[in-house]
């Protein structure tokens, strides 16, 4: 995967992300950053789950749930 093809989707899955858990997106790098995190974590998740999917489809959809997961878990031992 290049360089470009990983930011720009790690950028799409964290505002997708973002907007969906706080309701508007973390500003360009913050929606990359939570993406790239989310795109490991989910792999992660998903494949202890004994789940691959494949393609950049599969990938953003990867990503998107690591990242939703990523703000649940900031959400949850953030702020109180």
């Amino acid at each position: 995967m290049s360089v470009v093809f990983l930011l720009i989707l790690g950028g799409l899955a964290g505002w997708l992300a973002a907007t969906l858990v706080r309701g508007h997106g973390l500003g360009v790098w913050g929606n990359i950053g939570v993406g790239i995190v989310g795109a490991v974590l989910g792999a992660t998740l998903l494949g202890q789950m004994g789940v691959r999917l494949m393609g950049p489809f599969g990938q953003l959809v990867t990503a998107l749930i690591g990242a939703v997961v990523l703000l649940w878990l900031a959400r949850l031992f953030g702020k109180r």
